[in-house]
């Protein structure tokens, strides 16, 4: 069976966007941008929550006119190449090689993980991940913690309640300044 695992960035005080909604913060350097590309080589599919992808879509479709950051120009070809899935209530169609589901979604995730194939890698955000999570859905989580401290923001589990027990699978600096802490679900969410 295939896993889903819950790729995210955050900031050292657990937030994944600022006050405003800011995702200004992420400092990607030549080794977690490697990094980000292996994961490319792990996953058939990335999945999104509808305002991730939102911010994925008005960045990655033409990044390389928007930024020439290595970055950028490495991983928007992998980007714009790679099956996309968005559960969203309200879109019902998406561009850039991407399915929506908007009914039965938790049935549509299961179904997913039971099709042959290579992992799938849910990027960002946090009430998808908590929806899947409560569903025992997800199989791991890779979290990048950045050196900032935003003060105040979304945090990461905030749609998150109960405990769920997690194994260390590996840890890993990138470019001297941030830090994955990559977890296995242990059990199931009590």
């Amino acid at each position: 069976m295939r896993k889903i695992f819950h790729f995210v960035h955050q900031s050292v005080d657990g937030y994944i966007e600022g006050p405003n909604g800011e995702f200004d913060w992420p400092q990607m350097g030549p080794e977690l941008s490697a990094y980000s590309q292996e994961l490319d080589e792990q996953v058939d599919a990335i999945l999104y929550g509808r305002l991730v992808w939102e911010m994925m879509l008005a960045f990655w479709p033409n990044a390389e006119s928007l930024s020439d950051h290595p970055h950028t120009r490495a991983y928007a070809p992998l980007w714009r190449a790679k099956p996309k899935i968005v559960v969203s209530s309200t879109l019902q169609e998406a561009a850039w090689n991407t399915r929506v589901i908007n009914t039965n979604v938790i049935e549509q995730i299961r179904e997913l993980k039971r099709q042959p194939g290579k992992d799938i890698v849910l990027m960002g955000g946090a009430k998808l991940a908590a929806g899947l999570a409560r569903e025992g859905l997800i199989d791991e989580r890779r979290i990048v913690t950045h050196p900032v401290q935003l003060g105040s923001g979304r945090p990461l589990f905030d749609e998150e309640k109960g405990r769920t027990n997690l194994s260390l699978v590996e840890t890993r600096t990138f470019d001297s300044r941030s830090v994955l802490l990559r977890f296995a679900v242990a059990n199931q969410p009590e």
